[in-house]
């Protein structure tokens, strides 16, 4: 095979026992006598024996591929590299396994941001920098000394790290990507769980920063995600650490809560001089939060690249058009492009149905919500926006019958299909037949054009739900919702641990499923631009989080948009090239004269 090429084996996915070993039977040079395609042996450390290993050397390459097409289970990618990729990888996993090329560099005082798909080696090149994985420089089968790491690096910035990193005398801090997996590792109250972390002094500060005072002497298992996360934020924070690594900061949080979190590692950069590594798909909260950026790029479970160092605007728009500039690489066929449109008019559909003023008390003391009545039209797609811990989800249950108000009679005649916020599907069963058993029209042309293809399914049908990772069962959990015969489609934050393009994908999906079968819609998401695509109304709701909620009746895109930023007194703008949204910073000429216009989102 040409130096440039790379041949990946999912293991996962390689199930001899239900095939005929095409792939080695069909290969070119196997046919010839070479031993291109073989078995692992009994010596296999990272397959089982029966599993086919590709050797490097003898392939032809992407040109041939034809193992690639006689695998059954979509098993073997035969991947050219870029030409302009000129070194070894920093790290491989091991034989026809995933490579990462290129590491990102902390810089002290500095927050340095990363963007990129899922599954293209993010949190491998962290735990590089976290010391958690010794890089083997791409040579598997042997581990190579830090004299040989300090050497591949040696003139770059990364060099001087490495050897802090080598000699102990770097300390790292991490929040985990998953939040929602903290209850079923720590039990017991937050201020329990903030203390032991509280290594600088400071947790009554960052509770009170960020808004969980009034949950601290909560159990953990009953905090919400927004909760959760900033738990999460404030127990890494408080560590004393040289290096902070922050893994999607956003999930569950509402736009000022993410403002909030943006300007607190911000300060902790700045002011203490530590060195922050944040991933992030949230643009507008990238673009406010980080001084540099890398991209990464690549092909999801193969490999994946970590350019050097971007400016922020300069960094996001290159990723948006799919085109990186000082490489000279295009990474993706078509930009993903932000359309800025006026909000669309108002639903003239029908009326599907109507609620009337409600009310849902938790007990005295305790969390209360007010609804005023209102309706939902056929064909619409109605979003609901507002802060954390006011009542959103607990209305979609009062209409999904999981919880029956106190206050007014919902006689809701309906066939709901909802996906929560949190996604309990951990059973081990595989995706094609979960799917499979939901509807009918599963594997139809139909359905795989307006459902798997763009929900990105394919090369997760035979993997087990529970062994799926956070973004890969929202959008299992999308389709489900989807694929189901209802009069009512309720969506619980669809954009939780989502990538960029995942995002677009995913909003598309919604809305043309809206579009196509006339089905009515409604979204819950914190994401402001994927609520601007989706939604033809907005419910906006307001009060004080944990203790009291209220729900406004439907209303037209823009005042519904002007009220819920008022609230939470945040502004965009657009990018001038892109017409991405981006957070004004707050006092800024703009922000003022947005704010003194009423106009907190929309131009025009």
């Amino acid at each position: 095979m040409a130096d440039d090429s790379i041949a990946v084996v999912d293991l996962e996915r390689c199930q001899p026992d239900r095939c005929n070993y095409e792939c080695k039977n069909f290969c070119p040079p196997n046919r010839t006598g070479k031993e291109c395609i073989t078995l692992r042996g009994e010596d296999t450390v990272d397959g089982k024996p029966d599993q086919v290993r590709i050797s490097e050397e003898i392939c032809l390459g992407e040109t041939c591929g034809i193992c690639v097409e006689k695998c059954p289970f979509d098993a073997i990618e035969i991947i050219n590299l870029p030409q302009e990729l000129s070194e070894e990888p920093a790290h491989r996993y091991g034989e026809n396994a995933f490579s990462l090329y290129g590491l990102p560099a902390p810089e002290d005082g500095q927050v340095t941001g990363i963007l990129g798909p899922n599954g293209i080696g993010k949190t491998t090149a962290v735990r590089i920098l976290a010391g958690e994985i010794h890089p083997n420089l791409g040579d598997y089968g042997r581990e190579p000394t830090w004299e040989d790491v300090l050497e591949r690096y040696r003139g770059t910035e990364l060099q001087n790290y490495l050897r802090e990193l080598r000699d102990g005398d770097v300390t790292v801090a991490r929040k985990p990507q998953y939040v929602d997996q903290i209850p079923r590792q720590f039990d017991g109250v937050t201020r329990e769980l903030l203390d032991s972390a509280d290594e600088r002094g400071v947790v009554d500060y960052l509770a009170e920063r960020l808004s969980i005072t009034p949950v601290m002497d909560q159990a953990i298992d009953n905090l919400s995600g927004g909760e959760l996360q900033r738990v999460a934020l404030a127990a890494t924070l408080a560590r004393d650490a040289d290096f902070y690594f922050l893994d999607e900061i956003t999930p569950y949080l509402d736009i000022g809560q993410r403002v909030t979190a943006a300007r607190l590692i911000r300060e902790l950069a700045e002011e203490e001089n530590r060195s922050m590594l944040v991933v992030e798909h949230d643009l507008a909260i990238l673009d406010l939060l980080a001084d540099n950026l890398h991209i990464a790029y690549g092909e999801p479970g193969a490999y994946g690249v970590v350019t050097t160092p971007k400016s922020v605007r300069n960094g996001i728009n290159e990723y948006l058009k799919g085109y990186l500039e000082n490489e000279n690489m295009r990474i993706r066929p078509k930009a993903i492009k932000f359309e800025e449109h006026a909000p669309r008019t108002v639903s003239k559909g029908e009326v599907l149905a109507e609620y009337p003023d409600m009310s849902m008390s938790y007990g005295e003391g305790e969390f209360s919500l007010e609804v005023e009545g209102g309706a939902i039209h056929d064909n619409e797609v109605l979003g609901i926006v507002g802060p954390n811990g006011i009542g959103k989800s607990t209305l979609a249950k009062m209409l999904n019958g999981s919880i029956t108000p106190e206050g007014g009679d919902l006689d809701f005649e309906l066939d709901i299909s909802y996906k929560p916020q949190y996604i309990d599907i951990d059973q081990p069963m595989r995706v094609d037949a979960f799917l499979a058993s939901i509807t009918d029209q599963f594997g139809s042309s139909y359905w795989e054009t307006e459902i798997a293809n763009p929900l990105q399914l394919h090369r997760i049908m035979e993997q087990n739900l529970n062994d799926l990772s956070g973004g890969e069962r929202q959008r299992v959990a999308i389709a489900a919702c989807l694929s189901d015969d209802a009069d009512l489609y309720l969506l619980d934050e669809p954009s939780a641990h989502l990538d960029v393009e995942q995002r677009v994908q995913a909003t598309r999906a919604i809305r043309r499923y809206a579009e196509s079968q006339d089905a009515t819609v409604m979204v819950i998401d914190h994401d402001i631009y994927m609520i601007d695509l989706l939604a033809d109304r907005l419910m906006v709701f307001d009060g004080e989080p944990a203790e009291h909620g209220h729900a406004g009746t439907p209303q037209a895109m823009r005042s519904g948009m002007n009220e819920f930023l008022a609230n939470l007194d945040v502004t965009f703008r657009r990018d001038e090239r892109t017409k991405r949204p981006r957070v004004n910073k707050p006092d800024s000429q703009l922000d003022r004269q947005q704010k003194s216009d009423g106009e907190y989102y929309y131009s025009g």
